[in-house]
């Protein structure tokens, strides 16, 4: 067993104000998310260049407002829906923390229909320049649910458990699987998927995306404490993650339609 580190949730102080190392994990994830985003349209014409001008200001700005917009709508519909039904209000407190990363998801596909439609580009091809930087939010995001001690995982004895504070016996560090399944390892399978140019096939980066987040979500959804559970044993992420693995395969089929068309 592994006794939890002692970190405050808190990064440190301005005045009175408080800056969590969840905010944090949000700032960088977008910040590093478009600089690699950047650094991987460099020297390609993905982007039509009488549209490059004001692309990346634009995309960062549409993100952000769909990461937090959808993230925090997900959350209050698919976990909190009655008692924010009660208290309104509170969908406002950001800083109480409650994001849906589902949520977030579908606010970043919104935002990239409108910034599609705003540079008269593909749909898919926005979302395939995109999610090749997502899994570093995913990463960073989850390493700051373990520094607040939050989203643990079901009671175990294995090695490597972990003692959260307040939380009674010792637990899976689910933060730490999501961070190495949706984070490092969906990172390096979209690396590898880029390298080998398979952004020239409109949608394939989406569609592997978003199966395997949704495969990886469901698979640790068994190690995790749910908020809320179907027939006892169906999660609501998992619920969530099943229609993304079937819209991703449709977007993959789509897309090899497509690519034997051309």
């Amino acid at each position: 067993m592994i006794n939890f580190p002692n970190i405050s949730p808190i990064a440190f102080t301005i005045a009175s104000f408080e800056i969590r190392w969840y905010s944090l994990a949000y700032i960088f994830g977008a910040i590093l998310a478009l600089l690699y985003i950047k650094f991987l349209n460099k020297n390609l014409n993905l982007i039509p260049e009488n549209r490059k001008k004001n692309f990346f200001e634009d995309l960062l700005f549409y993100i952000i407002l769909g990461v937090l917009l959808g993230g925090r709508l997900g959350f209050v519909i698919f976990y909190g829906f009655s008692y924010y039904l009660s208290n309104p209000l509170e969908i406002l407190y950001l800083w109480q923390g409650g994001m849906s990363y589902h949520g977030g998801l579908i606010g970043v596909l919104v935002a990239s229909y409108f910034l599609a439609k705003k540079y008269q580009m593909n749909f898919l091809r926005i979302t395939d320049i995109i999610v090749p930087a997502v899994p570093i939010g995913l990463f960073l995001g989850r390493i700051a649910n373990f520094v607040n001690a939050e989203l643990y995982g079901k009671p175990t004895t294995l090695p490597w458990a972990v003692h959260f504070p307040n939380v009674y016996l010792a637990r899976h560090p689910s933060q730490l699987y999501e961070a190495m399944l949706e984070g490092i390892v969906l990172f390096v399978v979209l690396a590898v998927m880029w390298q080998r140019k398979l952004y020239n096939k409109e949608g394939y980066l989406s569609a592997t995306f978003i199966i395997l987040y949704g495969a990886f979500r469901i698979f640790i959804e068994y190690f995790r404490v749910g908020e809320i559970y179907f027939f006892d044993f169906i999660s609501m992420g998992q619920v969530l993650s099943l229609p993304m693995i079937i819209v991703g395969f449709f977007i993959l089929y789509v897309a090899r339609k497509n690519q034997k068309a051309d």
